[in-house]
């Protein structure tokens, strides 16, 4: 069994013994939503038990206590070691005035038992340039920082209390958000389509609540056969999905049925 301490990822817990998750989730109702095989794996391969302790309330000593009895054997020596300095603070926050911030606190939609996932982009694709989304949060959204740094927002996270963290993204003048009624859109859909015939799976998300739809679709690439494609039945052209398709070298085409029912395929070139 491995030891650990406060800077072992969550994932590594989870990889080495299966009543790892259970333990976890018994620790705060925060976690509940690493039962989610998608969410689990977006989440836990980057929070460390001293993140995960601040998402849920608790310390790591908790982990500790619950974590112990299955084996683990603990570093506490390595654990007490200063946390990392906060990142200093960039110059799109020297800047920062009232009348540039649009301000989002997501709590009530969390404390509803709700995925403000969809809330928050609908927020930043009607920013403008130059705006500042100030999110507030009960943990550091560390997914939507990753994806949003890959549209070319600049972030800042800074915690006010315990449970409280307030994190900005600045939408620089430059920075142009995807087109949800053009991109993706090609006259040459069906071609692609007869030309992967017998070589197709196809998924359906319109059912699930964000981000699923996004993992779901991520999850089926990573074990896509090369000469495959995948159809995939959405509600929405997924504008933030787009970006990760192109730097993971797949192409796609999209074509709207109707409003909710939209046709992606993608394929690698």
């Amino acid at each position: 069994m491995i030891t650990i301490n406060a800077n072992t990822k969550i994932s590594a817990l989870l990889r080495e013994h299966p009543d790892a998750l259970e333990a976890i989730i018994s620790l705060s109702p925060k976690f509940t939503k690493l039962r989610n095989p998608l969410l689990r794996k977006l989440m836990a391969s980057r929070a460390t038990i001293r993140m995960a302790s601040k998402i849920g309330g608790c310390t790591p000593e908790d982990f500790f206590a619950k974590l112990e009895p299955l084996g683990f054997a603990i570093d506490r020596a390595a654990s007490d070691e200063a946390e990392p300095q906060p990142a200093p603070l960039p110059e799109f926050m020297k800047q920062v005035s009232p009348d540039n911030v649009v301000e989002l606190d997501v709590r009530p939609i969390l404390n509803a038992g709700k995925d403000p996932f969809n809330v928050i982009l609908k927020q930043v694709q009607t920013m403008e340039p130059r705006q500042t989304l100030k999110l507030i949060n009960d943990f550091e959204p560390i997914p939507l920082i990753l994806m949003l740094g890959k549209q070319g927002f600049q972030s800042y996270s800074e915690i006010v209390d315990g449970n409280t963290y307030n994190t900005y993204f600045f939408k620089a003048e430059n920075v142009d958000l995807p087109d949800a009624n053009a991109l993706g859109s090609s006259d040459d859909f069906e071609t692609k389509v007869k030309q992967f015939e017998g070589r197709t799976k196809t998924i359906d998300v319109r059912h699930l609540e964000m981000p699923l739809p996004m993992l779901t679709i991520l999850d089926e690439l990573d074990n896509l056969p090369a000469d495959q494609a995948l159809y995939v039945n959405h509600k929405r052209i997924p504008v933030f999905l787009l970006p990760e398709l192109e730097e993971r070298k797949f192409e796609y085409r999209a074509k709207e049925i109707s409003e909710g029912d939209v046709k992606l395929f993608i394929f690698r070139p």
